[in-house]
């Protein structure tokens, strides 16, 4: 009885803590700019960026909104251009190591922020921690001068995997889920998401498409299901009005999806200041990417930081939505989506509704960011214009679409 509790209660904190996450080297990007994703999974529902400028470096980070000390960051990037995500690795702990301390991922993550500019300062940063560290973990980073690896890293040591070599990346991209390649052979989980984030991904570098807008909407909400040989996103037959549920395990979306952070980086030559991060709030399927830029110091869009609440409005839009998707809040209702919530023939699924606003995001970002590269500089009023434009723009889609506000 006490192995079954003990194997429930595993499969219960994986459940909760597997993401999906990859690096694209700037050499095989559409723009030659590289990319760092995190899609992240957690119990932690609530979700806020918050801007710090506590330590070397000034930086963005994405915290649970009931961290009030704000002691962790699950994703980020800094002034320098340095970025940082990862994923929980459940093969990477060497069978011998008994050490109780555990989950500070989000504690490194906020210190290497704090404290690197290059992807060699967090590898010096991982040689000179105190152990053990207290992670079982795959850091992924990046820089401004081109840098790009994973760091599959345990209590006492790490594997570097350099995402600039060809033999680590012959496509250009890494991808990891929730175990490493250098850790247990077959022990971790995630490898069903791993082979379909990795059937994307060799998609879109046969088609040249490894971009920004691919990752967000075509990686981070997608409908595929590599196993089942299945996507849902293609050739949609089901109506908006049909009220049956569908099997939703193993998808890189999942029930406990909670927000997606995308760095895209610069060119050799640009400032780290043009370094830009993208965040999904609440849940993918009923959010939408919002641009935030570190120069543009503590106004961040309201939108994406805590209110009088503790959380941010994006977050709760996203999160009420969501509830429609998954009705079902006993047993295992949470294994089961209402499909045509999110996808339909009439187009009136939430991600539907949504893509066109974060298309026009997209492409006047894309423009202010043209610009903003051909001068090289980052104007931080004109981010904050652009932010006021953003914030007005999301309220008024989800209170006419959804009369949320």
């Amino acid at each position: 009885m006490k192995k079954f509790i003990f194997f429930l209660m595993f499969f219960l904190i994986y459940d909760l803590f597997a993401c999906t996450t990859a690096i694209v080297s700037g050499k095989f990007t559409t723009n030659g700019r590289p990319l760092l994703l995190k899609h992240r999974d957690s119990d932690h529902l609530q979700n806020r960026l918050q801007f710090f400028n506590d330590g070397e470096y000034n930086y963005i980070g994405l915290l649970n909104s009931d961290d009030i000390n704000r002691d962790e960051v699950w994703g980020g990037v800094n002034s320098e251009g340095f970025a940082i995500i990862n994923s929980a690795s459940y093969n990477i702990k060497d069978k011998s190591d008994t050490t109780s301390l555990k989950d500070k991922e989000g504690v490194v993550m906020k210190r290497a922020l704090r404290e690197c500019s290059t992807v060699n300062d967090f590898e010096k940063l991982l040689k000179e921690y105190d152990k053990p560290i207290g992670v079982e973990a795959n850091f992924g980073v990046i820089d401004a001068h081109g840098g790009a690896a994973y760091f599959e890293t345990n209590n006492f040591s790490y594997k570097k995997i350099d995402v600039n070599d060809p033999a680590n990346a012959p496509f250009g991209y890494v991808i990891r889920t929730n175990y490493s390649f250098n850790g247990t052979a077959d022990d971790g989980y995630g490898y069903i998401r791993y082979l379909t984030a990795e059937e994307l991904f060799y998609k879109a570098s046969e088609e040249n498409n490894l971009n920004k807008k691919f990752i967000l909407q075509n990686v981070s909400r997608s409908l595929k299901h590599s196993l089942l040989d299945i996507d849902y996103s293609k050739n949609i037959t089901i109506s908006s009005n049909d009220n049956s549920f569908t099997a939703f395990q193993d998808f890189i979306v999942r029930n406990n999806s909670v927000s997606t952070v995308l760095i895209e980086g610069v060119e050799p030559g640009e400032k780290p200041e043009l370094s830009t991060l993208w965040t999904i709030l609440g849940f993918q399927f009923t959010s939408v990417a919002i641009p935030t830029w570190v120069k543009a110091g503590n106004t961040l869009p309201d939108v994406l930081i805590a209110d009088s609440t503790g959380n941010a409005p994006l977050c709760n839009y996203a999160l009420k939505l969501k509830d429609k998707c998954f009705p079902i809040k006993r047993g295992s209702g949470y294994r089961y989506i209402k499909l045509s919530k999110v996808v339909n023939k009439e187009k009136k699924g939430f991600v539907q509704i949504l893509r066109p606003i974060e298309n026009e995001i997209i492409y006047e970002t894309d423009k202010k960011l043209k610009q903003w590269r051909s001068i090289n500089n980052l104007p931080v009023e004109e981010v904050h214009n652009l932010y006021r434009w953003i914030n007005k723009t999301v309220k008024k889609t989800y209170k006419d679409n959804f009369d949320l506000q």
